[in-house]
């Protein structure tokens, strides 16, 4: 079943513990790197995994149209079942879709209040139900800790896996524990982080909190040329 062969091939579970969903309930994941190294990519990779296992995905976009995001997740299907029947990949995408719902906020228009109406709204109406939130494009600034709390409380509530993309600038200093400056104040609400690090033709994937262990887990890179997830192994 090409479901199942997408889910044991993905080199995503070398990021994770045993765990299919590499984070705790309520837990908080971050992505980071500069622009257009590819957090969104694999942002989008996390969430069509989940979908893979029939699992809902909240995928909210602070910047970018929904059509936009929608064309993200088309390319990266394309280029993870390239090697599989067109017609079977058209069904499988077909039957992925319903448990996808992207839904966008002007910057300065999101909140935590907001978005917890907003869910509200599609549970109680059964519309919607996500078991995983992606947010890209969250400022993460000087009153970000207030907002990241309020998040914690509602993940945990729903009991959420949270993944965010997190823009990082070449001339910021990293922390003593390598953790890039936009986390250094919030890095203790988070369970996982992962930096994108371009090095020669291949951007690499390192896992700089939550490092599952084990010393023989393949190193994990993106692919410059399709922006999927690949290991050494």
């Amino acid at each position: 079943m090409i479901k199942k062969e997408l889910i044991l091939q993905n080199p995503l579970r070398f990021i994770g513990d045993e765990t299919e969903d590499i984070l705790p309930e309520g837990g908080f994941g971050a992505v980071l790197a500069r622009a257009g190294v590819g957090k969104t990519s694999l942002l989008v990779q996390l969430a069509l995994n989940t979908l893979l296992r029939s699992k809902y995905v909240l995928h909210i976009s602070l910047d970018d149209p929904v059509n936009k995001i929608s064309l993200w997740y088309k390319e990266v299907f394309r280029h993870l079942t390239k090697p599989y029947d067109a017609k079977k990949i058209n069904k499988l995408w077909e039957d992925l879709l319903p448990h996808r719902f992207i839904m966008t906020f002007k910057v300065e228009g999101f909140s935590v209040p907001k978005l917890e109406e907003r869910l509200t709204d599609l549970k109680e109406q059964n519309i919607f139900s996500p078991q995983m939130v992606l947010i890209d494009g969250f400022h993460f600034n000087e009153t970000a800790r207030t907002s990241l709390s309020d998040l914690k409380r509602l993940a945990k509530n729903h009991r959420l896996h949270v993944w965010f993309a997190v823009k990082t600038h070449r001339h910021e200093k990293s922390g003593p524990d390598g953790i890039p400056a936009p986390l250094l104040d919030v890095s203790d609400l988070f369970d996982m982080v992962i930096q994108l690090q371009p090095e020669g033709k291949k951007i690499h994937v390192i896992t700089l909190k939550g490092k599952p262990g084990g010393s023989d887990r393949p190193a994990l890179f993106l692919d410059p040329a399709t922006m999927l997830l690949k290991d050494n192994s």
